[in-house]
């Protein structure tokens, strides 16, 4: 219960009550409405900045999320260079590696199969930045992919590699008997005048005149299959399998250096220079065999001669002489 006030009213020297004013009244309601409208205005203003205050930890996590977008992004960029660098070998893969070694480039196909079309990464859907993610994630595995593939490629190429070395090796591609050795080149691959029978008939190989004991060198990598005398003709001679369907044949020779089964590496001495067998005088007859056919040997000796040098052994080799076997 409110208290009531006097006032002294010094007309009727006597205290008075103080009546309320009806206007004073609606002044202080109109003031207690205005404040509580102003209260709930700041109370819905604060309500609203609520999600904007962070706590220190929503603060580290939203640093920590910016910071792995950042990371992703420039992963991504990282990757997109691998990408163009794995590119450039494939490129480089096909259009020179492969094609020096004659085989088949690999075709873009091969490389990316098994992306198109095929969502692996469903696991990050619906979260923030899942997009980024998976992008991510299939660019990885693709790289992964084509490196696979890049690395079995440069494998095979490094046993065509291998392969070529070798074979570059074991062909018969030098003179058997050196130039400074030479009295000269008698009988070249053709047809030619028999010695004995003088007869013209074909001639299998190419016949060097050289002094007896003049070293003879194999002319490429291979395994010694014969050094005997047992075959017509030939005296004693040996045989060298070259692989990849080459053979060689020395024949008329003072003696051997080597022996069956032997490996031999071009340019070693296998033996020296006679007159054995059917042979008129001291010479090397030297013959080609390419898949059990015999072939001319002038075509085999770009390992050590000149151009020059090649040319004129050509000229004589196909001088119509006599054989000297």
């Amino acid at each position: 219960m409110s208290k009531v006030k006097y006032y002294y009213d010094s007309e009727t020297l006597s205290y008075r009550k103080i009546e309320k004013k009806k206007r004073h009244k609606f002044g202080i309601a109109i003031l207690v409405a205005l404040g509580i409208v102003l209260g709930s205005f700041l109370l819905f203003f604060a309500y609203l900045s609520i999600p904007s205050i962070e706590a220190p930890k929503e603060k580290r996590l939203r640093r920590e999320l910016e910071n792995m977008e950042m990371a992703y992004k420039q992963m991504d960029n990282k990757m997109d260079r691998v990408q163009t660098v794995l590119n450039e070998i494939a490129e480089r893969d096909n259009n020179i590696y492969r094609l020096y070694f004659e085989t088949s480039p690999i075709s873009d196909e091969e490389r990316k199969a098994g992306f198109v079309g095929v969502n692996r990464f469903n696991q990050f859907d619906g979260y923030e930045n899942s997009e980024l993610i998976k992008e991510s994630f299939e660019k990885v595995e693709q790289i992964e992919k084509q490196l696979a593939i890049q690395a079995s490629s440069l494998d095979e190429i490094v046993g065509l590699a291998k392969e070529k070395e070798k074979l570059l090796a074991s062909i018969p591609a030098i003179q058997p008997v050196n130039n400074e050795d030479l009295t000269r080149m008698a009988s070249g691959f053709g047809w030619r005048s028999d010695p004995f029978t003088k007869v013209r008939k074909m001639h299998k190989g190419m016949d060097f005149t050289a002094p007896r004991g003049t070293p003879v060198y194999a002319s490429g990598d291979g395994k010694v299959v014969r050094a005997d005398n047992r075959s017509s003709g030939y005296g004693r001679h040996i045989r060298i399998d070259h692989g990849y369907g080459y053979k060689t044949l020395y024949a008329h020779l003072y003696k051997y250096n080597v022996r069956r089964g032997q490996k031999v590496k071009r340019g070693d001495v296998i033996g020296f220079v006679g007159s054995t067998g059917r042979s008129q005088a001291p010479h090397l007859h030297y013959e080609v065999h390419k898949d059990g056919n015999r072939i001319n040997p002038i075509n085999f000796y770009y390992g050590n001669l000149s151009a020059e040098e090649f040319a004129i052994l050509l000229a004589k080799s196909k001088e119509a002489n006599q054989s000297l076997d």
